[in-house]
């Protein structure tokens, strides 16, 4: 988890929702990243989604059911279902999710008895890190409409006034 939490800075550095992912398998890391929907303009570059990716690949296989993921936050719909399909092991998050949270906040896609597949859950891992720093971000952007304060700001362009 503490991998994951490295990754989630990198993005809040570089101004995504700060959420990293890594996925482990027989104890050795075979997938790691970080939210990107910014960077690639693409609604779906979760951390989630793009570990698993990386996992399939790493892996040669889609089936991932003797792997772990660790994410900083609970997974959403989308991620969730595209966990259930990869008939992932076991999900460890460290902060819930209250407004989109599909692990058991909101919904529970990935216990749900209807599937094909369910998943093991832990969660609430280092919960207090993941959390501070989700908020740190939440209140940057609210404060004066930008993220990523920690990052560098050289050849950083925040908005149209810094170009």
């Amino acid at each position: 988890m503490r991998v994951a939490l490295e990754l989630a800075e990198e993005a809040y550095k570089a101004g995504e929702i700060p959420v990293g992912a890594v996925i482990v398998s027989d104890d050795t890391i075979i997938a790691r990243a970080r939210n990107e929907k910014e960077l690639r303009n693409d609604a779906t570059a979760h951390a989630e989604l793009t570990a698993l990716q990386q996992a399939a690949q790493s892996l040669g296989r889609w089936r991932l059911s003797d792997a772990t993921l660790y994410c900083t936050l609970e997974p959403c719909a989308m991620c969730a279902g595209a966990m259930v399909n990869a008939r992932l092991g076991r999900l460890v998050y460290g902060a819930g999710d209250s407004k989109a949270g599909a692990a058991g906040s909101i919904l529970d896609v990935v216990r749900f008895p209807g599937l094909n597949h369910q998943i093991q859950v832990y969660a609430g891992v280092l919960e207090a890190d993941c959390a501070r720093l989700l908020s740190e971000f939440f209140a940057d952007l609210r404060r004066d409409g930008r993220v990523g304060r920690r990052r560098s700001t050289r050849n950083v362009v925040r908005n149209v006034e810094d170009m």
